[in-house]
């Protein structure tokens, strides 16, 4: 358990940060002309934040799982099935399931939140430094309007939605490894129609409940116009 745990979840810190920050600081150079052309340039990081925190922060961290994580889980247990590894637990009277996939559950849907909150953090860092080092906007008002701009239930959102992307992506690269085809062909298969499928899930998903947390979110705050 905490092997796997450290697998995904330490090992999988410097990419998505590293990803993290780059999409804010993308986020600030596309935004910024059209922000600048009606003078509300200080308002770049409402826009910056609530798209980070509200949609990329959490697709972009279980994109991430998906492609370091996902593929690996798939392969690793394709490779045991491949190898007749899995029967062989199956043969000593051990339960394959509880001990090659749960562990492997709990990590994505226990840890996924954390490295949501760590794309968030360093998402809104790089799209501050690049706006107020490079494009020269002044912080105070940067930090003013960004503050303002994000509410409590965005960041919740982001975070619930990502538990349901970490469990698709244990589940459904779980699967592909359990049900690989012979051969290194069939392992190779597995690991792409893992993080393929987890990809398409995760955006599916996301459209749903999207739409579910803006209806909840609406039906108990109908005049509230700031989580646009």
């Amino acid at each position: 358990m905490l092997s796997t745990f450290y697998q995904v979840g330490a090992l999988s810190l410097p990419v998505i940060a590293l990803t993290g920050t780059f999409i804010g600081m993308v986020l600030a150079v596309q935004s910024y002309v059209q922000f600048h052309a009606i003078g509300l340039d200080s308002h770049l990081g409402v826009v910056i934040n609530s798209t980070l925190v509200k949609e990329l922060g959490p697709v972009l961290a279980a994109t991430m799982l998906a492609g370091r994580v996902g593929g690996a889980m798939a392969a690793v247990l394709g490779t045991m099935r491949v190898t007749e590894q899995i029967d062989a637990l199956t043969a000593m009277g051990s339960d394959p399931i509880h001990y090659l996939v749960v562990p492997r559950f709990l990590a994505c849907i226990l840890l996924i939140p954390a490295l949501t909150v760590m794309a968030d953090f360093m998402g809104i860092i790089g799209g501050y430094c690049y706006s107020v080092i490079i494009l020269g906007i002044d912080h105070a008002a940067y930090l003013l309007h960004s503050r303002d701009g994000v509410a409590v239930f965005d960041l919740f959102s982001g975070v619930f939605k990502s538990i349901f992307f970490g469990a698709i992506i244990a589940v459904v690269s779980c699967y592909q490894g359990f049900n690989c085809e012979p051969g290194a062909e069939g392992v190779g298969k597995a690991a792409t129609s893992a993080f393929v499928y987890s990809f398409v899930l995760i955006l599916a998903v996301d459209l749903f409940l999207t739409i579910v947390l803006n209806s909840v979110y609406y039906s108990f705050f109908p005049n509230d116009s700031s989580f646009l």
